[in-house]
C-alpha cells in the first residue's frame, strides 16, 4: 500500500488563476463537497463582520484583512489554480514541485494530502481559489474548522490511511482527524544539537521547521518509505541526520505511531 503524506497549507498563496470555479470541476474527496459549501457559507458570513472582527479571525492587519475579505467573498466564483501551485509558503518553496522528476510528480499527486480549514482536504492537482482561513479560527455557526472537519476527514481518509502515513501536520491541523485510524503513523521532529553553558543539548527547530519539512517531502516522493529507519540514508540539504536512538513508538488504535528525530550539530 502506498504511503500517505499529510501536509498543512501555507499562509502565503498565489493570487489569481486560470481554472474554472472549484465546484465546476472534479475534486478529490467528493463526499466533502457539501461540507465545503457549508464552510464557505460560514466564512462568507464572517466576512460581513466589522473590520476588527475580521482582522482577529483572519490573524492579519487591517490592510491585509480587506484583501483577504475580498478573496473569501469571491471563493465560489473565483478562478482556480491546482493546490500545489496555489500554496506558496516556505514548505512548498522547499518542496519545489515544478522541478520534481516525473515519477516523484506522480507520487505527489497520488500520495500528498493537504489539510485545509476551508476545503477539509485536497490533493496537489485539486483546483482551488485564493482564500484565507486558519484551521484554529472560529466561524459563526460552524465553530473551529479543525473540530468541524475531524469526523469528516477521518472517514474520508480511512482507506488511504490504512498503510504508512507520514504526518507532517502542525498541532492545529493534526487536530482535524483521528490519527488512530492510521496503520503506521510517522511524525518527524527536527532538532539542533547545540552547546549551552558548556553542555550539549537538543533544541526543537521552530523557525525553519517548514523549510526542513519541504526537503523531507522531496526525499519521500523519490524514495517511499514504510520504515523510518530508511531515513538513515537521507542526506538532508540542511545537514539534518536521522537518529534512530531518539525514535519512540507506541500503539494507537489499530496501528502504531512512531516519533522520529532528525538532528543537526551546530
Amino acid at each position: 500500500m502506498a504511503q500517505l503524506i499529510l501536509l498543512p497549507p501555507s499562509e502565503g498563496k498565489a493570487p489569481g488563476g486560470n481554472g474554472p470555479p472549484w465546484h465546476r470541476v472534479d475534486q478529490s474527496f467528493p463526499d466533502l463537497a457539501e461540507d465545503r459549501r457549508g464552510a464557505i457559507r460560514a466564512l462568507s458570513t464572517a466576512m460581513e463582520g466589522s473590520l476588527d472582527a475580521r482582522t482577529k479571525l483572519l490573524g492579519v492587519g487591517a490592510a491585509k484583512a480587506e484583501e483577504a475579505t475580498a478573496a473569501n467573498l469571491a471563493v465560489d466564483t473565483a478562478a482556480t489554480l491546482p493546490a500545489i501551485e496555489r500554496y506558496t509558503g516556505v514548505l512548498y518553496d522547499a518542496l519545489d514541485a515544478a522541478s520534481l522528476p516525473a515519477r516523484s510528480r506522480r507520487r505527489l499527486e497520488q500520495q500528498v494530502v493537504v489539510f485545509s480549514g476551508l476545503w477539509g482536504a485536497v490533493r496537489a492537482h485539486d483546483p482551488i481559489p485564493d482564500y484565507k482561513l486558519k484551521m484554529d479560527a472560529t466561524l459563526p455557526g460552524l465553530g473551529k474548522p479543525a473540530r468541524f472537519w475531524k469526523g469528516r476527514l477521518t472517514a474520508a481518509l480511512a482507506e488511504a490511511a490504512a498503510g504508512t502515513v507520514w504526518d507532517l501536520l502542525p498541532n492545529e491541523h493534526a487536530a482535524a482527524w483521528d490519527s488512530s485510524i492510521a496503520g503506521h503513523r510517522i511524525r518527524v521532529r527536527f532538532l539542533d544539537d547545540v552547546e549551552r553553558n558548556g553542555e550539549r543539548t537538543l533544541t526543537t527547530v521552530s523557525h525553519w521547521n517548514k523549510l526542513l519539512k519541504g526537503a523531507l517531502v522531496r526525499h519521500l516522493l523519490a524514495h517511499p518509505l514504510d520504515d523510518p529507519d530508511g531515513l538513515a540514508d537521507f542526506e538532508h540539504p540542511e545537514g539534518y541526520a536521522y537518529r534512530r536512538d531518539l525514535s519512540t513508538s507506541q500503539s494507537t488504535g489499530t496501528g502504531t505511531t512512531t516519533e522520529v528525530a532528525l538532528v543537526a550539530v551546530r
